[in-house]
């Protein structure tokens, strides 16, 4: 599924471009996650783990393109990627009421609003597909994030404890949160 291109105004007065990510990026999307989660222990894996190939990656974007039950959105600042988002619809008669959604920005572009203008996206995706329910996880100790999820209206329904554990011995309960966008 493909995100179309939105401008969007940072808090620091930069322009930022929203836009479904191209096989061109591969690249710097590989090199984004890889930055991304050796910034934070909040993502789900170490950087050394994504030892996929530029192509692997090339594919993932054309599958994510192509997708009519995956959109990802990725936040360009001056030509790099910035963040990136994906929502996940539900196929199947028994959960095609719920989407998932994952986000992460890198450290050097927190707070200047780019979070919060993915998830409008995000929210109005789900809203346009009749999707019910939208759900998340987040890491104990991520409390940025848990402000931004809970802003846009979800709400922790579930805790999985020591669900993560960090090399060094440390374990982590991971949330999940839900939003209703119709009255259940």
């Amino acid at each position: 599924m493909v995100f179309e291109c939105k401008q969007i105004i940072l808090k620091d007065g930069r322009t930022a471009i929203l836009k479904s990510p191209r096989v061109d990026d591969a690249e710097k999307m590989l090199n984004y996650i890889k930055k991304s989660c050796d910034e934070t222990d909040f993502l789900l894996r170490y950087p050394e783990e994504w030892n996929i190939t530029v192509e692997q990656e090339e594919a993932w974007v054309n599958r994510l393109r192509s997708s009519s039950d995956t959109m990802g959105i990725t936040c360009y600042v001056d030509g790099e990627v910035a963040g990136n988002c994906e929502i996940s619809f539900q196929s199947g008669m028994k959960v095609s009421h719920r989407a998932t959604i994952a986000i992460a920005i890198l450290k050097d572009y927190w707070n200047l609003g780019i979070g919060s203008a993915m998830f409008e996206e995000l929210v109005a995706a789900a809203q346009k597909r009749g999707t019910e329910i939208m759900e998340l996880e987040f890491i104990e100790g991520n409390e940025r994030a848990k402000h931004l999820y809970e802003k846009f209206g979800f709400r922790v329904v579930s805790e999985k404890s020591n669900a993560i554990k960090l090399k060094d011995g440390t374990y982590l309960s991971q949330f999940y949160m839900q939003k209703y966008l119709c009255e259940i």
